[in-house]
């Protein structure tokens, strides 16, 4: 089993070094409504370079913008924040926004035990951390602290990413983060002792830790790239066994090191009783193909399950030589198939639990399956046995979010954690024979869901699609125009929005504002088809449905064009960047964070070429390049407009989506829109795309995005 730490953060960027003398900056940032035009922003050197893409010349000026490595786009990020921070700590109320989040984030959270061994596990934080520990207890004595991650780094941008146990218990092996990379160091240790057993294992991207017994694991990387490793592609990932008590040269390439077998993404999982590998490989985020090991078997070859990528097929588990499966070939919205390990292939395979019209997540625990529903984006659970026959609807807390119900073939126990807009995650225990749950854990955060409401509505899309968003808000408000409203969306990448607890939107919540979240196409609320149709020549209805959701919620009252924040984060970056080009007029203010924005390149760093399913490229066909071209949001912006008061928030170490892509739409936007509105971004230091960053980044950046939006919308105090 796998247990991961995950925090919900937003993306930043780091700033370094000194000045440039083609660099300037303000040392009069101004900030009252009629002197906001005079904010000067720093200059920003327009290159030569010209591309042609299908005989079409593509100007890119700021092309020198994606050496993260020069001491001129240091002095540019430098001279950027300058600017930002000064325009920041002007706004009146951002200490007191700043001090409402801190207060409210100031709560223990507890996560969801795991047996490894003789010890029980758990991640605690008590409250202000800024990041997770994780304790461990034996047979009900007192918690002992096994790994505090606040030690790693004075800062705490150093973060514990993954944490694997071999099968006993004994050994551990955790992959840790430093500064918000995507690259990772494994450390080994004696689970007992905590003692480290060798040299930590370096250069480790995109990697599970897949341990076989007490022997070694199987971990996934890239060859380190020529050039910036936060920005150079990275292209051929290989799948390595690590051996105890070897150096790390010696470890073998298991999959991958041959042309025949190069896959951008090669991922590994090895069945509970050791006995077999699945390998999986893909060239894009969406579909794989998988391959079958004996490790029983010496020197055992490669066997074929799946030879392409027409689909989205995992393991689940084994028993014996039965092989459970998870896919959607040929089924949308995913079912589970059981077949041999003898004939593991399609034409093989005997379905176990059906498609349904519903989308399917599914784990597995104390010798049962649990069938996850997303039935409009909220939750149903359904219990089955290993028959495929069905023990029991599991009655869950309310309407909402469900996660867990997972843990080893003989747990006795399982834990499953609950949350929904307003109501913050709490953990239940459930007993898997009884079917009983029981209140594990409930956070003492001082905020009572009973003041709040969420309400789920369905709105029709420019082309007639009805498409659901859930508004949260507190209880009270009047539907008059007035209220400040943020609209949050992502629709791509498969990827489904379900209801969960932020302590940073309670305080937008309690603050008066309204959170509406969209639940477009592109994502995977609906299925495989719901995904396909937000997809490369289809993206359009991506926007078009954040732009009928916010039509929808001005129609409505709740807002108005003059009331409306729009915000996403990577692929929801794009989004925000393409509505706001698109139908500036329609929001006051916008917050594209670690944002996907030069859609002409965005393949050419770091393993963005593995995007290409959801978005095409530029070099694929002329239609295309033109489709892209068409509302790439770096190539958007227009002379004279009057855009919405932009805050664009990337970082410094953000190696999944590189920050040259905000740094060229800020400079855009500084360069052609009307001085109506602030064009600015703000770039943290030393974080990445968002994982792992510590508590105290998330709440600077919270008050800096709250305060920039309800001032922008036109507040001298905070709402009430």
């Amino acid at each position: 089993m796998k247990y991961a730490i995950t925090l919900l953060a937003a993306g930043m960027l780091t700033a370094c070094g000194g000045a440039k003398q083609d660099v300037t900056t303000s040392q009069d940032v101004t900030v009252t409504t009629e002197q906001r035009q005079q904010l000067n922003y720093p200059t920003t050197r327009k290159g030569e370079i010209v591309d042609t893409y299908f005989d079409t010349t593509v100007a890119d000026p700021y092309r020198w913008l994606e050496d993260d490595r020069s001491s001129e786009t240091e002095a540019w990020v430098k001279a950027q924040n300058d600017v930002t921070f000064s325009y920041l700590k002007n706004i009146p109320f951002r200490d007191e926004v700043r001090a409402k989040l801190e207060k409210s984030w100031n709560f223990e959270r507890v996560g969801a035990p795991f047996k490894e061994g003789d010890y029980q596990y758990f991640y605690k934080n008590d409250g202000l951390q800024n990041q997770f520990v994780l304790y461990r207890q034996k047979d009900g004595g007192e918690a002992e602290i096994f790994l505090d991650p606040n030690s790693f780094s004075e800062d705490g941008t150093t973060s514990l990413a993954d944490i694997e146990f071999s099968g006993d218990g004994s050994l551990a092996a955790y992959a840790i983060s430093e500064g918000g990379s995507d690259w990772r160091k494994i450390i080994i240790i004696n689970a007992k002792t905590k003692e480290q057993l060798e040299p930590v294992l370096v250069d480790v991207k995109f990697s599970g830790i897949s341990w076989v017994g007490n022997d070694g694991f199987f971990y996934s990387s890239y060859d380190k790239p020529e050039g910036s490793e936060l920005s150079a592609m990275t292209d051929q990932h290989k799948l390595y066994y690590h051996k105890l008590g070897t150096a790390q040269s010696a470890d073998k390439v298991v999959f991958g090191g041959t042309a025949e077998q190069k896959h951008r993404y090669v991922g590994a999982s090895v069945t509970e009783d050791d006995r077999y590998l699945l390998v999986s490989a893909a060239v894009s985020t969406s579909g794989n193909k998988l391959f079958l090991k004996d490790l029983t078997k010496e020197n055992s070859g490669f066997v074929t399950v799946l030879d392409h990528t027409d689909s989205d097929t995992d393991l689940l588990d084994n028993d014996g030589d039965k092989l459970y499966l998870v896919t959607n070939l040929n089924a949308p919205n995913r079912k589970v198939v059981v077949t041999s390990a003898a004939k593991p292939t399609p034409d093989n395979w005997q379905e176990l639990i059906p498609e349904t019209e519903n989308v399917l997540r599914i784990s597995k625990g104390a010798g049962y399956l649990f069938a996850n529903y997303m039935v409009d984006a909220i939750a149903k659970v359904k219990q089955y046995d290993y028959s495929g026959k069905l023990v029991r609807d599991i009655e869950l807390p309310g309407i909402g979010s469900a996660g867990g119900f997972s843990g080893k073939k003989d747990a006795q126990q399982l834990y499953y954690s609950f949350a929904n807009y307003t109501t913050p995650s709490s953990i239940y225990a459930f007993s898997p024979q009884s079917g009983e749950s029981e209140l594990y854990n409930s956070p003492k955060i001082e905020f009572n869901p009973e003041n709040y409401t969420s309400e789920q509505v369905f709105y029709t899309s420019k082309d007639g699609t009805k498409v659901p968003m859930i508004i949260s808000y507190k209880k009270g408000l009047k539907k008059d125009s007035s209220n400040p409203t943020i609209l949050y969306g992502y629709g791509g990448f498969n990827v489904s929005l379900t209801p969960s607890f932020s302590v940073a939107n309670a305080v937008w919540m309690e603050m008066g504002g309204v959170y509406a979240v969209a639940n477009l196409r592109g994502g995977g609320e609906y299925g495989k088809a719901w995904h396909n149709a937000g997809i490369q020549q289809q993206k359009q209805n991506v926007f078009d449905d954040f732009i009928s959701a916010a039509e929808y919620l001005q129609q409505q009252n709740y807002t108005s064009a003059g009331k409306l924040a729009i915000r996403g984060g990577s692929n929801g970056g794009l989004l925000v960047g393409a509505a706001m080009t698109q139908r500036p007029e329609l929001f006051k203010v916008a917050l594209p964070a670690v944002g996907v924005l030069d859609m002409l390149r965005y393949h050419t760093f770091t393993a963005g070429a593995g995007w290409a399913y959801d978005y095409g490229t530029a070099e694929q066909s002329p239609e295309m390049f033109q489709y892209l071209k068409g509302y790439s949001p770096v190539h958007n912006v227009q002379q004279g407009v009057t855009y919405p008061a932009t805050m664009v928030t990337t970082a410094d170490h953000d190696d999944r989506v590189v920050p040259a892509h905000s740094f060229k739409f800020a400079a855009e936007l500084q360069d052609k829109a009307t001085k109506v509105n602030p064009q600015l971004i703000r770039i943290d230091v030393n974080a990445g795309h968002g994982a792992g960053m510590p508590v105290s980044m998330i709440i600077d950046q919270a008050a800096d995005i709250f305060s920039f939006t309800l001032y922008n919308m036109g507040y001298q105090q905070l709402p009430e």
